[in-house]
């Protein structure tokens, strides 16, 4: 097919996520995917793609129901995960999404079914993450487990797998692939020397409600 200009833009999004993702790790060989819907299509990288490396002839156009609009490789065998998330939430919530093999939050997939709330920055996930139960990667039960642990959530863990992070954009989809490390990394420092101590709902309620009202996570001009 004709390669349209608009679809290459969206393909070279997703192979630059897919590099920047590799850069810090969290995407190691031909382990993991990322995908970003625009309209019906879904740009999704390829099967068997070395992400730290992928171009635009790596990412492939998907329509919803799976069908190839544009690209020459087979898409990821991950492809029913992306896609199940991205009929089901409305685009201007979850646009992306990011599936990777992170260390530090695969090693807490192994022992965890919930990573609480440890520190403020989780809420812009949602809350506590869940871990969604060990199936076989490309099955219809992993894709459902998935979307199960993502209810309510921008991110979820796979057991014994990785993890799985949504954004209305891709470079929220890779800030929050980025936060769910960073936050099984302080989990694990904390977990070497004692038990960690998580935040309550009424902690989590005030960190909410004092953002609201200074507008946190905003640029603002310096007040007269």
């Amino acid at each position: 097919m004709t390669t349209t200009s608009h679809h290459h833009d969206l393909r070279a999004s997703v192979a630059a996520a897919s590099r920047t993702l590799a850069g810090h790790g969290l995407l190691i060989g031909t382990a993991g995917n990322v995908s970003a819907r625009a309209g019906d299509v879904v740009a999704v990288t390829a099967t068997g793609v070395v992400l730290a490396d992928a171009t635009v002839d790596d990412v492939t156009v998907v329509d919803l129901d799976g069908e190839v609009v544009e690209g020459s490789l087979a898409p990821t065998s991950e492809l029913a995960l992306h896609l199940g998330v991205l009929r089901s939430a409305p685009p201007e919530r979850v646009s992306a999404v990011v599936h990777t093999h992170a260390p530090n939050a695969t090693a807490l997939s192994l022992v965890l079914d919930e990573l609480p709330v440890v520190h403020y920055q989780q809420l812009l996930l949602g809350g506590s993450l869940r871990v969604a139960p060990f199936h076989a990667f490309g099955t219809p039960e992993l894709a459902a487990a998935v979307g199960a642990a993502l209810d309510g959530r921008l991110a979820a863990l796979m057991a014994n797998h990785g993890t799985v992070a949504l954004g209305p954009n891709l470079a929220t989809a890779v800030d929050h692939a980025l936060l769910i490390e960073w936050l099984a990394e302080l989990y694990l420092r904390a977990a070497s020397v004692g038990t960690p101590r998580a935040l309550d709902p009424a902690q989590q309620q005030e960190v909410v409600a004092h953002a609201m009202r200074l507008g946190y996570g905003t640029t603002k001009p310096v007040s007269a």
